[in-house]
């Protein structure tokens, strides 16, 4: 009857130990997906989308825009309504898919 209690034992602690590790590998590939996404928001940070070169900050009408040399403008949420007024016809919602 001992050897059927270790058997059990044994057979539950290895349960466990698997259910650990398998933890432990979904902890270590979300911090790896992070860690991902935290290189990559660097590497494009102000990158031009058209070209890939450095964007610019300027002040514009007064609303800071990104500007690359290739002629590429980055605008923020809801700097396009501040350059061209509010959108009364809801083109812009149309296009951006936005309730604004």
């Amino acid at each position: 009857m001992s050897s059927n209690v270790s058997t059990s034992e044994a057979e539950y602690f290895h349960k466990q130990a698997v259910e650990q590790l398998a933890k432990l590998r979904e902890i270590a590939a979300i911090e790896d997906a992070e860690a991902a996404c935290k290189a990559a928001q660097t590497l494009h940070f102000h990158k031009c989308g058209k070209c890939g070169e450095d964007m610019k900050t300027q002040h514009y009408k007064g609303v800071e825009i990104e500007r690359c040399t290739c002629g590429a403008v980055l605008l923020d949420p809801g700097e396009l309504e501040q350059l061209a007024g509010m959108d009364e016809s809801g083109f812009f919602a149309g296009l951006f898919g936005s309730n604004a």
